[in-house]
């Protein structure tokens, strides 16, 4: 970036390392709210494409970005969630073409790392570093970055190839948005994390987009009892929809109610997708003896869980994180693709709201009031 200072309040601008001017929700300060402002994204380079977003969902994770929970270099470009169409390709890029819709990927597998070369690309050392380099400069030329790598509350981005899968003809735009994240991560937990088996109980905790999609991977995979438990009853009738059993208010008396529906025993599998200390303590103690507990949710790194050394023995319980659903996005999404296709996967109703880039603030505070699962952003759209 060349930035040459004239005075206190102007500065020029490389026009040529940032042509695209583009609109875009800015975080400038944990807390405080975004605005829309006007941006420029750096030149595509070879191996880039640079993608016009077309929709994108509001994530818990960008919440959790905006509020501090997780730690992001400011200002920055939310949102992570989204499908695009390629606008521009760099002169390396072969394999895709202008025209072009992908779902951008928020972990980009770098190929080379000991986890990529292990077969777990969603734990890539280097999928994630993007996140901390500017790819755009502010209108006064300050440096921006992009949430979570993507920062798809914009008109478009500039990515690396890697970052994004190709979308078939036959699948819906919005759907295909929520495949960038929320769905993927919450039945690839059931499907690949945690390995639910036909017939098993499986509790959910949390009915966000993740544990909406959590509840449709438990119905994938055929399980039987499933338990869906949120401090918010409205969510009720959506969780009953998503593949839930048995729908429970979060209170004093949920372990209980949860072990009379298990024949006092817990649940087999165990999914918390909220990620707080207390969540995962109440995952553990809703869990069957030698159960399985998959931490989904992404919680503080100060929050801390404590296990006693004699309960971690007796109870002989699995405690495991899962990121991304444990997915490699390249190979696993013709997968999903095909659920929706068949109907097996619904995505519709995950969405509670439509709005456009003006509308992201809102759409945090619903989340963050417990309300919210899925506002899709339009960021080309303008309110009118």
């Amino acid at each position: 970036m060349t930035v040459q200072a004239e005075n206190p309040t102007s500065v020029t601008i490389d026009e040529t390392a940032y042509p695209h001017v583009v609109r875009a929700a800015l975080l400038r300060a944990v807390g405080e709210p975004m605005a829309v402002e006007t941006i420029r994204l750096r030149a595509v380079g070879s191996g880039d494409v640079r993608v016009r977003i077309d929709a994108t969902g509001v994530c818990h994770s960008d919440l959790s970005l905006a509020r501090g929970v997780l730690a992001q270099p400011l200002p920055a470009v939310l949102g992570h969630e989204a499908c695009g169409t390629v606008v521009e390709v760099g002169e390396g890029v072969t394999d895709i073409a202008q025209g072009q819709r992908v779902i951008l990927l928020w972990i980009t597998p770098c190929g080379e790392c000991f986890h990529c070369e292990h077969a777990e690309p969603h734990l890539c050392a280097n999928g994630s570093r993007r996140a901390g380099e500017p790819y755009a400069v502010t209108e006064q030329g300050e440096p921006v970055y992009p949430g979570l790598t993507v920062g798809s509350f914009a008109e478009q981005t500039v990515v690396p190839r890697g970052a994004v899968v190709p979308v078939p003809d036959d699948i819906d735009t919005a759907d295909a948005a929520l495949l960038g994240c929320a769905v993927t991560t919450g039945v690839g937990a059931v499907t690949r994390t945690a390995g639910v088996t036909a017939g098993s109980s499986v509790l959910v905790i949390g009915l966000g987009g993740v544990g909406l999609s959590v509840l449709q991977g438990a119905r994938l995979a055929g399980a039987g009892t499933v338990i869906a438990v949120d401090r918010n009853p409205d969510k009720a009738e959506l969780a009953l929809a998503a593949g839930a059993t048995h729908f429970l208010v979060a209170d004093d008396d949920t372990k209980k109610a949860v072990r009379g529906l298990t024949d006092k025993r817990g649940a087999d599998f165990v999914f918390d997708c909220v990620g707080s200390a207390r969540t995962i303590r109440d995952m553990w103690s809703m869990a069957r003896r030698g159960g399985s507990c998959t931490v989904v949710g992404i919680g503080g790194k100060d929050d801390t869980v404590s296990f006693s050394a004699l309960e971690l023995f007796h109870f002989a319980r699995t405690l495991r994180g899962c990121v991304a659903g444990s997915l490699d996005a390249t190979t696993d999404m013709p997968e999903f693709f095909e659920w929706v296709r068949t109907g097996k996967l619904d995505l519709r109703q995950m969405v509670t709201g439509h709005g456009h880039l003006a509308d992201v603030e809102s759409a945090l505070d619903e989340l963050a009031a417990g309300r919210g699962i899925r506002t899709v952003v339009t960021p080309g759209e303008t309110s009118a």
